[in-house]
């Protein structure tokens, strides 16, 4: 039997994060087309993603509690094959309900598999008795990366959308195939996998969590769009932008364990947050396209070890029980890595896009500002 400390077991908890990653990622470069093909607007676009985001939000709610009864390992196994089989719908879908429904279903595998890897993730750190979470979270950081990538260098060589996520989705089954035999077979901690409502410091640290992926967020649903209407790059590699924000974010984390030692949780969150901030501005700003795609490296970087650290502070604070406040921090996150860039959408309308990502800019600014406070307990 896999135990959480065995090598086995981290192994399957990184192809997880990484299937994960690369699956939401494969779906970055196709928003363009499927605005396209549907012939709508930025608002409308919302409304779609709003789909992804309930779909992950509705399976989230009740994720804690299937982990709890039956282990985090079946929900990763479910949740890992209904990314891979649900995302080729996203490429042909005609008609704005078909999109509203594969996108609601593709969002229900991707919040189930999101949460249960970070239950199944937080076993296998205890278990090794080091930090591992940031390793964790870099292997999502790469498989975003090589999602956007391949998707962009096929979709640029002239591939049909169908064909470029036939192929992700074949690579992320047979992901799923090596990880699921390693995955730990253990009922999981009922406290931390049932969802309750953050109190004392979680309030705080859930805040900054959702001002986090929020962005993140935003930097795959909307980056695409930003750059190719801004004259940037052309439509066929609107996956840049993203894919240089995975990249950057990718060789932050696998950093980060050895920067947190050095320089500490609050130096971190300080820091981090006002490199990303100066990188929006950059975005959003600098004329030349090469200087301003420099912007997603900055948000990439300055983001990297924001949400780690907030992991890390959840689980040693005293206000609530450390895996109860695991939980609320990752259900909360990842509701606004997934419902958030449709509210993007409906200020988009108003604003226009360079104006709800100036918004972001200033949610990012959140954690330098309270960087103080979050830290100022055991952690």
């Amino acid at each position: 039997m896999v135990t959480p400390s065995s090598p086995a077991a981290r192994l399957a908890t990184r192809l997880s994060f990484l299937v994960a990653g690369f699956g939401v990622a494969s779906w970055a470069p196709l928003v363009p087309f499927a605005k396209a093909r549907l012939g709508i607007d930025d608002g409308a676009m919302g409304m779609m993603l709003l789909c992804l985001g309930l779909g992950s939000v509705l399976t989230m709610s009740a994720t804690g509690a299937l982990a709890a009864r039956f282990g985090s390992r079946p929900i990763v196994i479910l949740g890992g094959l209904g990314v891979a089989v649900f995302l080729p719908f996203l490429a042909v879908a005609g008609t704005p309900l078909a999109l509203g429904s594969a996108l609601f279903a593709f969002g229900a595998a991707l919040g189930s598999l999101d949460v249960a890897i970070n239950v199944h993730a937080v076993d296998v750190e205890r278990a090794a008795q080091r930090p591992l979470m940031s390793g964790f979270h870099a292997l999502y950081s790469i498989g975003g990366f090589a999602g956007a990538t391949s998707m962009t260098l096929m979709l640029s060589a002239g591939l049909a959308p169908l064909a470029g996520v036939l192929v992700n989705a074949a690579l992320m089954l047979a992901a799923m195939a090596l990880a699921a035999p390693r995955l730990v077979r253990a009922k999981g901690d009922p406290e931390g996998a049932r969802f309750a409502v953050p109190r004392g410091a979680v309030v705080l640290l859930s805040l900054l969590a959702g001002a986090t992926f929020l962005a993140e967020g935003a930097m795959l649903d909307w980056s695409a769009l930003l750059i190719t209407k801004a004259g940037l790059v052309a439509v066929a590699q609107g996956g840049i932008g993203y894919m240089l924000f995975s990249i950057a974010m990718t060789a932050g984390r696998f950093a980060g364990d050895r920067t947190v030692a050095k320089l500490g949780d609050r130096a971190v969150l300080r820091w981090g947050g006002l490199v990303a901030v100066a990188g929006f501005a950059v975005l959003l700003t600098v004329p030349v396209a090469w200087l301003a795609l420099a912007g997603f490296v900055l948000i990439g970087l300055g983001a990297s070890n924001i949400v780690p650290v907030l992991f890390r502070l959840a689980g040693t604070q005293t206000a609530m029980p450390s895996a109860q406040a695991i939980s609320v921090l990752s259900t909360i996150g990842y509701a606004g890595i997934l419902i958030g860039p449709a509210g993007i959408g409906g200020l988009a309308r108003t604003t226009g896009l360079h104006g709800a990502f100036w918004l972001l800019a200033i949610l990012f600014a959140l954690t330098p500002i309270l960087a103080g406070r979050v830290t100022d307990r055991p952690a």
